[in-house]
């Protein structure tokens, strides 16, 4: 027995090594962790068990029996982050360059299989060269294995994304299908074709950073969500973002003892929104002002700035926020706001996570652009987001409501719950200079003094309808309310629609405007 243990023990020993030191030391002066360094600061102390530590590639080609490694370049198992059980895996990158192969392939759909069976998250730490070429198109095919099951997993556990190093060609597939893909600045990269084969193929010279680096990818192509400035900050907010999640779609998500009052009021809100309508004030001020202090947590922070999408608290249980960001474009719809949006609608319904929606957009962009990039198709999303989504939903009008942005934007016809608007809401159909002219353009040339008539008519316009109680007379807004309750109103409300039950009409799927 005591031979068996030694070579147990030294297999052990084998695998915790990794890649060997020499290997090891090269990854710490990148500024990187090691896999198992990575998963000690992300899961709770003493946690982890690991499954298939001992497993190793079986290929003899190109000399690749003589690089055999225990666990073949990654880690599998299960954790706990605080407290709440989750499933791992991480690649190592000491290990063959983490290359991705046929046994990691086999270890990551088994750690899936067992995480939906279970129920519980799943977070993979990718740092990849991308697919082992030595074993040809069966690592190839064994991407296809990890696809089905992130897509099997979609809207059942949460998954999300650490990219913490390369991650290159099919390898990128995996993330992209997953929740939310954290970024890390200067080490962090995504493409599907390297820098090399884009200056053979194109003439274009690139660098990896440049071509998808955690910049690009959060604040230009919109691939990643949560960009952070260093492994330990990513691995931080991996867990800050579990915080808000449930273990799966069957369950709520997680509520926190209540620290903030509940009644608590803020007179600041009452003159957030300048009196002139022309002038931009900060929606992020709205968000850290009525929701619980410290707790809000944004997705695309770089992406789409006109549009603000993320978690927050409201009374301790989690929320999901969609907001207009009038100092950004005055806060209009565009593509990518667009999908920014829908996205993240469709991320909070699928795991239960009740939607508040604060509009301030005077409409969709206009512009020729635009309409060639398929603004209709891309705004088109929202709306079948809203009205696909079965979670509490309500919404507040803090200013500029317009047009098909009103209706697009939570109003009551998109399945929205409750709405409520302040003082300084202007629900109308268009601007009002727009309208003005549109409506009173004869009587506008026949006057003495053209402009003067067109003021006339624009300040008549804006008293009819530049206000919320037409829309309140009407039904579409349930209450004005006055801007510092808007904490209180928006708990109580909660509290109703948390037992929030519907139906559907049974289908197989309808067609996402994709």
């Amino acid at each position: 027995m005591s031979d068996h243990l030694a070579t147990l023990r030294e297999k052990r020993r084998q695998a915790l090594e990794g890649g060997g030191a020499a290997r090891i030391e090269a990854q710490h002066a990148k500024g990187k962790l090691t896999a198992r360094e990575r998963l000690s600061v992300l899961l709770d102390e003493a946690s982890f068990q690991e499954l298939g530590a001992l497993a190793t590639h079986h290929n003899t080609d190109f000399g690749m029996d003589q690089h055999r490694f225990p666990g073949d370049g990654i880690i599998t198992g299960f954790g706990k982050i605080q407290g709440r059980r989750v499933a791992v895996f991480a690649q190592d990158f000491t290990v063959l360059g983490g290359s991705f192969s046929e046994v990691q392939s086999k270890k990551i759909s088994r750690i899936q299989d067992l995480a939906i069976q279970a129920g519980i998250p799943l977070i993979g730490l990718n740092d990849s060269g991308g697919a082992r070429v030595q074993e040809g198109v069966r690592s190839l095919a064994a991407y296809g294995e990890v696809f089905v099951r992130n897509v099997k997993a979609s809207g059942v556990i949460p998954q999300i994304s650490l990219i913490l190093g390369p991650c290159a060609g099919g390898a990128v597939y995996s993330p992209a299908l997953t929740d939310v893909t954290i970024m890390v600045e200067g080490t962090s990269n995504m493409f599907l074709t390297g820098p090399d084969i884009i200056k053979t193929v194109t003439g274009e010279d690139v660098s990896a950073e440049e071509l998808g680096g955690a910049l690009v990818h959060n604040g230009t192509s919109g691939v990643a969500q949560v960009m952070a400035r260093s492994e330990q900050e990513a691995l931080s907010l991996a867990k800050a973002l579990l915080s808000y999640l449930p273990q799966n779609n069957t369950e709520d998500p997680p509520q926190l003892e209540p620290y903030d009052p509940a009644d608590r009021m803020d007179d600041a809100l009452n003159s957030i929104v300048p009196d002139d309508d022309r002038l931009a004030y900060d929606m992020r001020d709205v968000l850290n002002l009525v929701f619980d202090h410290d707790s809000v947590f944004e997705l695309h922070k770089e992406w789409a700035a006109n549009a603000l999408v993320g978690f927050a608290r409201l009374d301790g249980n989690s929320v999901g926020f969609i907001a207009n960001q009038p100092l950004v474009m005055s806060g209009c719809l565009d593509i990518n706001a667009s999908d920014k949006i829908a996205r993240h609608i469709t991320l909070c319904d699928q795991f239960n996570i009740p939607l508040i929606t604060f509009v301030d957009c005077p409409g969709y962009l206009p512009g020729v652009e635009q309409e060639y990039n398929g603004v209709i198709r891309h705004g088109a999303k929202i709306i079948y987001a809203y009205c696909q989504a079965t979670v509490p939903q309500i919404s507040l009008v803090t200013r500029k409501a317009m047009g098909g942005s009103y209706v697009a934007l939570s109003s009551k016809q998109m399945n929205n719950d409750v709405a409520f608007a302040w003082p300084s809401a202007q629900i109308a159909v268009m601007g009002a200079e727009g309208a003005a002219r549109l409506l009173n353009r004869k009587a506008i040339e026949a006057a003495d003094d053209p402009a003067a008539e067109e003021a006339r008519f624009i300040a008549e316009y804006k008293e009819m309808f530049f206000n919320p109680y037409q829309a309140a007379d009407v039904g579409q807004i349930d209450e004005v309310i006055e801007p510092r309750e808007t904490r209180a109103r928006l708990i109580r409300a909660l509290e109703v629609l948390r037992s929030k039950v519907t139906q559907s009409i049974p289908k197989k799927h309808g067609l996402f405007p994709v």
